[in-house]
C-alpha cells in the first residue's frame, strides 16, 4: 500500500487559495520542506493545478536549491507558462439556446457542466440500441498517473497517422517515481 504524506503548514491563507486538486498533488510530495515550498509558491504565484504538477515533476524545488542564480530559475516559470490573457481565450458571449439558458443570466460552472452533460446524456440515449452513457466524469489513473491523455494520443496516431506496415505505436510515461502497478 502506498503512503501519502499530509503535513501542511497551518496558514489560513493557503487553505482558501488552493483547490482540492492542488492538495491532491501536494500530498504526494514526500519531502515536507519541498511540499511546504510548493504550497507557498503555488498560493503566492496563483499557479494552476497543471502548473503545480509541472513544477513538481520538473523538480523545481530541488533546482532552485541547487541554483546559483535563483531569480533565473524563478523567471523560467513565467517564460515556460506565462499567465493567460483571458480576454483572448474566453469567448464572450456564449449562446446556449439548446440548454435553455437565457442570455444575460449568470450561471455557475457546475450548473453549466450539469446542463451540458444532461443534454449529452439525453442525446446518447435517444440514439437507442448500441449506444450507452457510462458515467458523468470518469478518470482512469494508475498509481497517480493519468493515462487517459497518453492513450488518446496513441489512439489518434493509430487511426490517423499510421501507414500500412508500421508497427503499433507505444506511449511512454516519464515520471520521477513509480508504484508497484506501474
Amino acid at each position: 500500500m502506498r503512503q501519502f504524506y499530509c503535513t501542511f503548514p497551518i496558514r489560513s491563507t493557503l487553505w482558501s487559495e488552493l483547490s482540492w486538486s492542488h492538495y491532491r498533488l501536494l500530498m504526494r510530495v514526500p519531502d515536507e520542506r519541498a511540499r511546504t515550498f510548493y504550497a507557498e509558491e503555488c498560493a503566492k504565484s496563483a499557479w494552476s493545478v497543471r502548473q503545480l504538477e509541472r513544477q513538481i515533476n520538473t523538480m523545481y524545488y530541488q533546482r532552485i536549491l541547487a541554483s546559483q542564480d535563483k531569480s533565473l530559475v524563478a523567471k523560467e516559470i513565467q517564460t515556460t507558462e506565462p499567465k493567460p490573457e483571458y480576454e483572448k481565450i474566453v469567448k464572450d458571449p456564449y449562446v446556449m439556446e439548446f440548454l435553455q439558458i437565457q442570455p444575460d443570466t449568470h450561471v455557475y460552472e457546475g450548473e453549466l457542466e450539469q446542463a451540458l452533460i444532461d443534454h449529452l446524456q439525453h442525446f446518447l440515449l435517444e440514439l437507442g440500441r448500441g449506444f450507452s452513457f457510462v458515467a458523468r466524469q470518469k478518470r482512469f489513473t494508475l498509481d497517480g498517473q493519468d493515462l487517459g491523455q497518453m492513450q488518446m494520443y496513441v489512439n489518434y496516431y493509430t487511426r490517423e497517422m499510421m501507414n500500412e506496415g508500421d508497427s503499433q505505436p507505444i506511449g511512454i510515461v516519464l515520471c520521477a517515481d513509480k508504484g508497484d502497478s506501474m
